[in-house]
């Protein structure tokens, strides 16, 4: 157990200078059984590390051993290390203490640039405890497999690439999936890769076996490269990912830039064949940043000398292994050197990697301080920044260092170079061409353990060595110097050899197996099959760990041994067959059975080598199972009779000599020839025969060959004894020594007709055979031999749809008729079909009594053959006379005096009329004797007796022959009719009346149909059958019949008149079942029927038809058809009840067979329902004709309707009228309405397909008409609803129709899928000629009152008149109406369906109407009076006002007489709106208009934030227009002079976004299809159109309601402005004149848009689109004109003319101004959100057109803001969740989500808030934080917005701005108490004086409106206290 101890301490010894781990590859030391075995055992454990050299068990196929069974025999290898390790690591410790501190301390991890203190005394190195995933390695390709790669790392590593990681996906798919050797084709031996750790297997019990996975996907490597980090005359890596014409296009794994390379560069111009997927190495030669493309020159030695140049700013993501860099030695370390590179990076090189490959004891003076060296980097990790570098010759020179050297070679002359103290030897190896460095761990030194290395080996000594492994990267050898290591002749893989016998010492031993080490230390599997001759239940007993045992090799595959101890192989001295080429025939050899079948063995040999011997060859005795004579695992001796090399086929056989005696062909046995035998045996698998043929002794009968009917074979198993002689026995088959025989009647029959090659097979004849094979596809039928024919599918049954499975059995004897026979090919295509291969005699029902008896005297043997003497008793057709012993439901049993175990049996049709008792004597004739059921079948019928003539029957014994004179007597191959008396499983007993009752025996089944379901026939039923055989002893004196298989035409007119009826004819039928639509029936000789539901009454009527009948009723039919060929599995023939048809004599045939539709339309007809669903009810109405009924057409009472399917049962009678026929169909369609039988007179014989009733429906909708109808769709605003009352045609309700009275809301109580009753007013038909019906749902209408709608409406008020014609009109009437759409201008409004009228604007209201879109919305109901009509041009106008009050009151304009400009006034505010203040004067009932530009000096962010409704201001008269009852106003506080500034106090620029707030989206009226355009509201009383805002920069004015959520501003609430520096009072004189000159051109700009508001208004609305198209010529840049102009084209309901409108401003409206083009996009937007088809997708279509013209996030917003206008909450929030991704840094974006989580409601804004933090730059977050503060406080929780407000003052505590928001915020919210203590907070600040004097203002201003004299006192005398403070 010395193994772990040398593994440990070697494994510490070489934790020094030469290696960070395991350096080299412990040797592999042979065992002795000396004590000092030990030692040579110590260093096994070695071989398990992860080396360059593949472990004796490394991954791949072909090993017997699974991963588990591995882990197990290391896991229990290790727990035997361990344990020796405890017992050593005690004498070890001290000695180990300060050497393993020192190292450990050092060379425990790894190392990087950012170190600091003490420089490190190593060299970082990789292995396997310290690499890790992430790590980036340069490597070698060491293997390329189908599958992975295997790369030589540094350190002598190893890792692994699967073939997913080889390439990068997007070249990968490049590759066409038919092509194979993918790796191969693109890699090879010594390649040089980059490549970077994906995983390290986690296996903690042995990390020497931890798989390193990699991958060389360059978007690993190269992530974080971008095309500005790539430089000119940069070294990059690329596969080739397509070849074009005139190059390579290249793919560095980024999808940012792609690369390109000439096919004439020299570095591709001498490839054959590059691939896809290659990979390939150039340096940068040109960058195409426009086309991001970077063009490549791949010349080999360009690319070994280009070094990297230093890049400023280069990281450690850029850095690439392999990449060359200029290096300067930093230092020196023990075992390596330090560099520094790149001015940034440090990196050291070890020991191995020096320029010099054999460096010496003073290799660190080669590398003094500063010295510049080539060096290429080896690997980086990015955790510790550790990078290693290489200064090898072949490695700076970018090419593999080649390997000289070979496992296993031993070299006499190697030279000692270095010496490292306690650690090992450096060698240098005189290999060819040039010498190898070779390194030898202290461990394998020598036999014993080295105290003193450096005593014992000098340098430039020479030594003896053998080679261990090799390092690919490093190009350096592991050796070995032990003795024993010099005299294994297995030291290596290539020195196994399967067969030969070595000896090995047991490591392990578990239940897969043992694991034995050669002396070399080649490790092998014994598998547990293999440790001994027989199964071993313990392994552990029989091989002990230690044990020294011999073994033979019995291969090795994939570097993997496998032996066997099989004591008959280990010592075998017969030849080796270890290859498919050896396999000579007639060697003879040793092998192992592998697998045993019933038809042979397999056999297993050397090197994986197999064969075969068949059954024939294994020696058995016939009918011997080979399973009983040799077991899997055993040793056998083999004799090659014959191979084939090429298919890998060996043919063995265990008989080594064959036999010497020899018949001569003519005496020699044949196939097909009959043979006898004697039963030996009866096995499971079949009979064992001696047979009487020369040259052979036994032969064997399957048991299916017994017999040819499958009950009998299995019966004749069952009774066979040995002994028992077969007289005759077919030879089927020759098989070796054996026999194949068959005991087949119908083979041994016709021996000499069944083929035996394909000359002696004739077409179209009919050959026996038997199956021997079923497939899905069909059957196989074979002859004599191996001559087998094949029936396909379509040819073995006449009925194609049952299974074969189901229809044939394997071993079946059949007839076969030959199709076809190919001589090329050899195939035999046959028939099996009945109609072709029916018996022509009775040779199936004779084989089948010859056995009956045969069984029968076999089971009797034992009683000497006494039992069967009765037989002779009870011949055929004798009278016999017995005892009734009981009486049963089935009949009568007979009892014999003489024979008392013999019973005779009598059916009740055999009794003959008669009425037996029990005891009493009866005399009757033998129909049928059962031999092996002693059972014989009697009859009492007296035609079976002679009683002619007078002629008597006189009985002299118990039995009496019956004495007739026969007429005449039956000849062969005579067809008589014959009736059934028994019908028994497998024939019929039968009698020819003909021929005095002769009795006679039919089978029911043939050779091809034994599975098929047999025919029924019935007692007395009359058949037609041929005589094949007549009573003989051959047949047991039986009469054999067959059944007649030929078509009914040979039938005699008497039995087809018995058997068979005709349509037309009379039948007597019993109901057996009463189903709703129908009866069935029975009648006649098992036939079945059906009588349809409509052939009952002579017409149809509502009432059941079959009331009156009953089941079991036998009733008189006519049969009128036969049944369709789909219902003919239930029934046969169609019958009729109908009195007319039976009533009606024969020759009514043609008229049954009639099947014309003899109908017309209008026709009242009667039919049954049979099916219903939620639509239609289908009637049927005859056998054949079917009619439908839809649901609307079923009744016009909604409550009728709702309960449609429970009206409606399956075989309830409903009558309606015919509305169109389909003759094609034989459909009818069915109305039920009462009025259509009136209206249908004029479309009497009407022939309307059910496609095409549209085309007619006026002829069946008329005006007046009520029809039941369902709601399709309410129709938005007043367009009603749309109710469908056809199955493709809809009508409208207009929306003065809905009601009967005018009530606010007529829609109300209407949804969608409702039933309703409808009037029809009228039917017309449009220009295109599309039906257009008018629906009223109006109660008082003619005929629309239900009885039970009737009482209610008495009960209520009387119902409101419509007005129908412009006569009705006439001014001063009053009259109500629903408003139609509103305009600046005033209001239209329904008065009924075909009326509307005006309102101007002017007549709205006796008083100032301020917004009549709000005021009037579409749809609301509105009392008037008429002011004028024209009933020419059917124009109507109406006011609202009072009569004598159109104009402003005298009071009114007395007060605004009273106004001058100047005066300075105070109000309330009524309204506020984005574009300014409407306020109430105090006193009066007027309001002025305060527009935003005059509200402050200074520039107002947001009004909504700072002024609330009914808050008092203070405000000066800047213009009175008395004409227009117009009143401007300012607030401006240089108007008011000294007094009290009420403005908010922001100190922010003015926003230019805020003035696009006054533009708006277009939005669709959500009740009406017309779009009325809704413009800005001002104080309006004359009608005229007003304008605000920024129209006049525009030329535009927005047609609707403003919205800030439609178009992106800068902020959500604008309270805080985009230029935060303002806030500081210390702002520069400059920034100050800065402001001044933006105010003053806001000013002028304010003045510009008043001038355009003006004319604006002079000159009014397009009213037509010429005048539009005026207006937008004139105004081509408008938004506001383009979206009147699509609103204009909605309310025309022009719906592809608005969008075509839209597209044309899209293109007209110059790309610089974007806002007036976002406008047109938004308006887009809302077209295609209400009449886009569907909306969604239309919506999103012109959002992807927008982004491509405006700014991105700006679009995302107004489409944000149409989601949530129109509700869709859901897009809304998948579209805010878009935008917090892309545009995470947009303050405004997550201001929208907070405010939408507060709207609703959701208490989840916390984590919002801060991820919102995390995406913002740092100076966004005060300005987000008040933003959502304002928020809280205005949606949310206040509680939070303060909290938020806190923090912010706590971190600026003197920003008078905050306060100021956060005083406004508490004032909202209207908490005195609050806002005073915050109040009182914010004036004990000291701060400076202005922004004090702000607060003071303010504080003053809410005591005057909230506080008394009091409060505003002691405001003023704090502020006064507050300027003394200051200025002393």
């Amino acid at each position: 157990m010395g193994v772990k101890k040398n593994f440990r301490d070697g494994q510490k010894k070489n934790k020094s200078i030469m290696d960070g781990s395991k350096f080299g590859k412990a040797s592999k030391q042979p065992f002795k059984t000396t004590k000092g075995s030990n030692d040579a055992v110590k260093s096994a454990a070695l071989a398990l590390q992860l080396e360059d050299e593949v472990p004796d068990f490394p991954r791949g196929g072909g090993s017997s051993l699974s991963r588990q069974e591995r882990d197990e025999i290391r896991a229990e290898v290790d727990a035997e290390f361990e344990a020796e390790e405890w017992d050593q690591k005690k004498n070890r410790r001290k000695k180990m203490q300060k050497k393993t501190q020192a190292t450990e301390d050092d060379f425990g991890s790894l190392f990087g640039d950012g170190i600091t203190g003490k420089l490190p005394r190593y060299a970082n190195k990789i292995t396997l405890k310290n690499v890790s995933p992430g790590m980036k390695l340069w490597g070698v390709v060491a293997e390329v497999n189908e599958k992975d790669l295997v790369i030589g790392l540094p350190g002598g590593l190893r890792g692994l690439v699967r073939m997913a990681d080889a390439l990068d996906l997007d070249v990968k798919s490049e590759i066409t999936d038919l092509e194979n050797n993918i790796l191969p084709s693109r890699f090879h031996v010594g390649q040089l890769v980059s490549c970077i750790v994906l995983q390290l297997d986690d296996d903690k019990k042995d990390v020497g076996k931890r798989k390193l996975w990699l991958s060389l996907r360059l978007s690993l490597l190269h992530k974080g490269c971008t095309l500005e980090s790539v430089q000119e005359g940069m070294v990059l890596t690329a596969y080739v990912k397509s070849i074009q014409d005139h190059g390579y296009i290249l793919h560095f794994g980024l999808p940012s830039f792609t690369g390109f390379l000439l096919k004439n560069d020299q570095a591709v111009r001498g490839e054959v064949d590059v691939k896809i997927g290659k990979l390939l190495q150039g340096i940068v030669g040109k960058i195409d940043k426009v086309r991001q493309v970077v063009y490549l020159n791949c010349d080999s030695d360009t690319v070994s000398k280009c070094v990297t140049k230093d890049v400023k700013g280069i990281s450690i993501e850029l850095l690439v292994p392999g990449m060359m860099v200029n290096a300067r030695v930093q230092s020196t370390l023990e075992n390596g050197v330090m560099l520094s590179f790149l001015t940034y990076f440090t990196g050291t090189v070890d020991i191995f990697h020096l320029q010099n490959s054999f460096p010496s004891a003073n290799w660190k003076d080669d590398y003094s301080q500063n010295k510049k060296v080539n060096a290429r980097i080896l690997f980086i990790d990015p955790s510790t920044r550790a990078i290693g570098l290489t200064l090898n010759a072949h490695l700076v020179h970018n090419k593999a260092i080649p390997s000289n050297v070979k496992v296993g070679d031993i070299y006499d002359d190697s030279k000692v170079v270095r010496v490292d103290k306690g650690l090992g030897l450096l060698l240098e190896i005189p290999s060819t061409p040039v010498s190898t460095p070779a390194y030898v761990s202290i461990s394998d030194v020598a036999e014993v353990e080295v105290l003193k290395l450096e005593k014992k080996f000098k340098e430039g000594s020479h030594v003896r060595v053998r080679v261990l492994g090799f390092k690919h990267l490093e190009g350096l050898a592991t050796g070995i110097l032990k003795a024993t290591a010099f005299e294994d002749s297995v030291f290596t893989h290539a020195d196994v050899k399967p067969g030969m016998v070595v000896r090995a010492r047991t490591l392990a031993v578990d239940s897969f197996g043992a694991i034995v080490q050669f002396p070399g230390g080649m490790k092998a599997l014994c598998p547990v099959q293999h440790m001994s001759e027989f199964e071993i239940a313990k392994p552990g007993k029989k091989f002990k760990v230690g044990a020294e045992l011999v073994f033979r090799v019995l291969g090795c595959k994939s570097k993997r041994i496998t032996v066997t101890h099989k004591k008959t192989l280990v010592k075998s001295k017969l030849g080796i067959l270890s290859s498919y080429a050896d396999a000579a025939e007639g060697l003879i050899t040793h092998g192992w059975i592998t697998k045993i079948e019933k038809h042979g063995c397999f056999v297993r040999f050397y090197n994986g080598v197999q064969g075969f011997a068949p059954r024939s060859e294994l020696g058995l005795e016939p009918g011997c199972d080979p399973n009983t004579m040799y077991h899997v695992g055993q040793v056998v001796k083999c004799r090659i009779m014959s191979s084939v090399p090429a298919s890998r086929r060996i043919n063995l056989s265990f008989i080594i000599k064959p036999a010497s005696g020899r018949v001569s062909e003519e005496d020699k046995v044949t196939l097909g020839s009959l043979v006898s035998g004697v039963v030996d045996g009866v096995t499971t698998h079949g009979v064992i025969v001696y047979v009487n043929a020369k040259g052979y002794s036994k032969g064997t009968i399957s048991p299916e060959h017994l017999a040819d009917h499958q009950g009998h074979a299995a019966l004749m198993k069952s009774v066979l004894k040995p002994g028992y002689e077969f007289d005759q026995l077919l030879i089927l088959d020759i098989v070796g020594n054996n026999l194949v025989l068959s005991a087949k009647h119908s083979l041994i029959k016709f021996s000499q007709q069944l083929p035996l090659d394909l000359s002696q097979i004739r077409p179209n004849s009919v050959v026996h055979g038997y199956i021997c094979n079923l497939i899905e596809t069909g059957c196989f039928v074979r002859f004599l031999g191996r001559l087998t024919g094949f029936s396909p599918r379509n040819k073995a049954t006449d009925d194609q749809r049952v299974e074969l499975s189901e229809s044939f059995y394997i071993g079946q004897s059949v007839r076969s008729n030959i199709l076809d026979v190919s001589n090329e090919t050899g195939r035999i295509t046959v028939s099996l079909k009945q109609s072709s291969c029916y018996s022509t005699d009775a040779s199936f029902i004779q084989e089948y009594f010859v056995l009956e008896e045969k069984i029968a005297r076999l089971r009797s043997l034992e009683s000497k053959g006494s039992e069967l003497k009765w037989v002779e008793g009870f011949s055929i057709g004798s009278v016999i006379e017995g005892k009734i012993q009981e009486v049963k439901d089935i009949g009568v049993v007979v009892s014999f005096e003489k024979y008392l175990d013999v019973f005779g049996f009598i059916t009740h049709y055999q009794l003959g009329g008669t009425t037996p008792k029990t005891g009493s004597l009866v005399r009757a004739v033998v129909l049928d004797v059962s031999v092996a059921e002693h059972l014989v079948d009697l009859s009492l019928k007296p035609e079976f007796f002679y009683e002619s003539r007078g002629g008597s029957l006189k009985s002299q014994s118990h039995k009496k022959k019956r004495r007739r004179e026969p007429s005449m007597d039956l000849e062969v191959d005579q067809t008589v009719n014959a009736i059934v008396e028994i019908v028994k499983e497998n024939y019929l007993v039968l009698s020819v009346p003909e021929y005095n009752y002769a009795i006679g025996y039919a089978s029911l089944s043939d050779y091809n149909t034994q599975k098929f379901p047999r025919k029924q026939f019935l007692n007395g039923q009359s058949i037609i059958v041929t005589v094949m055989a007549l009573p003989s002893p051959s047949t047991f004196g039986r009469s054999l019949l067959l059944l007649n298989t030929k078509s009914e035409a040979s039938e005699t007119k008497r039995s087809r008149k018995k058997s068979t009826c005709e349509v037309g004819s009379l039948v007597q039928a019993e109901i057996t079942e009463i189903n709703p639509l129908g009866l069935k029936l029975k009648f006649g000789l098992g036939f079945h029927g059906r009588v349809h539901i409509t052939e009952v009454k002579d017409v149809n009527a509502l009432e059941d038809p079959f009331s009156n009948l009953r089941i079991g009723q036998t009733v008189t039919a006519r049969v009128i058809a036969k049944a369709k060929q789909s219902d003919k599995k239930s029934y046969q023939w169609d019958l009729s009840l109908k009195p007319k048809i039976l009533a009606d004599s024969f020759e009514m045939e043609g008229k049954l067979m009639a099947k014309d539709v003899d109908f017309s339309t209008g026709q009242c007809i009667t039919g049954y329902v049979y099916k219903v669903d939620s639509e239609w009810v289908w009637l049927t109405v005859s056998r054949d004709v079917r009619a439908q009924l839809f649901i609307l057409d079923s009744a016009s009472d909604p409550s009728e309707l709702e309960g449609f399917q429970k009206r409606f049962h399956v075989g309830k009678g409903v009558s309606g009228r015919i509305l169109s026929i389909n003759k094609e169909k034989k459909l009818l369609r069915l109305v039920l309405r009462p009025s259509f039988a009136v209206a249908n007179g004029n479309v009497a014989g009407v022939d309307l397909k059910m496609d095409d009733h549209l085309k007619d429906v006026t002829s069946y909708v008329h005006e007046g008409d009520i029809v039941g109808g369902r709601i399709s769709k309410i129709l938005a605003g007043v367009g009603g609803l749309l109710v469908q009352i056809c199955p493709q045609l809809y009508g409208r309700v207009h929306f003065t129709e809905l009601r009967d009275s005018w009530v606010p809301d007529p829609l109300s109580g209407y949804y969608e899928g409702q039933f309703v009753r409808c009037k029809v007013l009228e039917v017309s038909r449009s220009v295109k000629g599309t039906i257009q019906v008018d629906l009223s749902l109006r109660s008082s209408l003619d005929g629309m009152l239900t009885e039970s709608s009737a009482e209610i409406c008495n009960i209520q008020q009387p119902h409101s008149k419509r007005v129908e014609k412009m006569e009705e009109l006439h001014p001063n009437i009053v009259v109500q109406g629903y408003v139609k759409n509103v305009t600046s201008k005033g209001c239209f409004i329904w008065l009924s369906r075909k009326i509307d009228a005006k309102i101007l604007l002017s007549n709205l209201s006796d008083g100032y109407v301020e917004n009549p879109e709000k005021e009037f919305p579409v749809g609301k109901l509105l009392t008037g009076r008429v002011l004028s009509v024209e009933p020419l041009s059917k124009r109507v106008e109406v006011t609202l006002k009072t009569l004598g009050r159109s104009s402003s009151s005298k009071s009114e304009i007395d007060a605004l007489r009273t106004l001058r400009i100047g005066n300075i006034m105070s109000g309330r505010i009524k309204r506020v709106e984005s574009y300014g203040l409407f306020i109430t004067i105090d006193d009066t009932n007027l309001v002025g208009l305060c527009h935003v530009s005059e509200l402050s000096d200074d520039h107002v962010e947001s009004i909504e934030t700072k002024y609330r409704a009914g808050e008092r201001v203070t405000a000066k008269i800047l213009k009175v227009d008395e004409q227009r009852c117009r009143i401007s106003l300012g607030m401006k506080g240089s108007y008011i002079g000294d007094g009290i500034d009420f403005q908010l106090p922001s100190q922010q620029e003015p926003d230019e976004a805020i003035r696009d707030n006054g533009f708006t989206t277009l939005l669709i009226s959500p009740g009406s299809s017309l779009l009325g355009a809704q413009s800005m509201y001002t104080e309006d009383e004359n009608g005229d159109c007003s304008i605000l805002a920024q129209a006049g920069s525009r030329a535009s004015i927005p047609p609707l309601e403003v919205s800030l959520d439609d178009i992106d501003q800068s902020n959500i609430d604008n309270l805080v402005g985009q230029d935060q520096e303002n806030i500081d009072e210390a702002a520069t004189v400059h920034e100050k004149n800065k402001r001044q000159a933006k105010k003053k051109a806001k000013k002028e700009r304010e003045q510009e848009i008043r001038a355009a508001e003006e004319r604006l208004v002079e000159n009014g609305i397009p009213r037509t689109a010429d005048e539009f198209e005026k207006l937008v010529r004139s105004s081509p840049n408008c938004s506001f004109v383009w979206i009147k102009y699509m609103a204009f084209m909605l309310s025309m309901a022009d719906v592809e003319k608005a969008r075509s409108i839209a597209e044309r401003a899209l293109n007209t409206i110059n790309f610089r101004e974007e806002n007036e083009k976002l406008n047109i996009w938004v308006a887009y937007f809302n077209l295609e959100n209400e009449y886009g088809n569907p909306p969604q997708a239309a919506v999103t279509n012109v959002f992807q057109r927008a982004l491509q013209y405006n700014d991105p996030e700006k679009v995302h917003m107004a489409l944000l803001g149409m989601y949530e206008r129109t509700e869709q909450h859901k897009l809304a929030d998948e579209l805010l969740d878009k935008m917090t991704k892309k545009f995470k840094r947009s303050c405004e974006v997550w201001l929208r989500l907070v405010q939408r989580m507060l709207k609703q409601q959701q208490d989840v804004v916390q984590p919002v808030v801060n991820r919102a933090l995390l995406s913002l730059p740092r100076h966004e977050h005060i300005k987000f934080i008040s933003q959502t503060a304002i928020l809280e406080f205005k949606y949310g929780v206040p509680d939070r917005g303060r909290s938020m407000f806190e923090g912010i003052l706590r971190e600026y505590p003197t920003k008078k701005y905050y306060w100021s928001i956060y005083l406004d915020q508490e004032i909202r919210l209207g908490d005195v108490d609050v806002i005073r203590a915050l109040f009182e907070r914010a004036i004990s600040l000291s701060l400076a004086r202005k922004k004090m004097k702000v607060l003071f203002k303010k504080y003053l201003k809410f005591e005057e409106s909230n506080g008394d004299e009091e409060r505003m006192e002691s405001v003023r005398r704090k502020a006064m206290e507050f300027v003394q403070s200051t200025m002393a």
